[in-house]
């Protein structure tokens, strides 16, 4: 039997605030996780509160493609 899409995918979190630091230099790099979700429960991206070395705070970490 032929199985479908699977449910659970690898996805990429990238912290929103390094984005747009960038610009101005401020930061030395973008944090990244790496986390699962489920594709039928979550269709849509993810974002989630996380810690940012570069920042030092907690900031929104977004869904990225690969």
């Amino acid at each position: 039997m032929a199985r479908g899409k699977e449910a659970r995918v690898t996805i990429f979190l990238e912290c929103t605030c390094c984005i747009r630091n960038r610009v101005n230099k401020e930061s030395i790099g973008i944090s990244r996780y790496i986390t699962q979700k489920n594709r039928h429960n979550t269709p849509s991206r993810l974002e989630l509160r996380k810690f940012c070395p570069f920042c030092y705070k907690h900031t929104i970490h977004g869904e990225i493609k690969k």
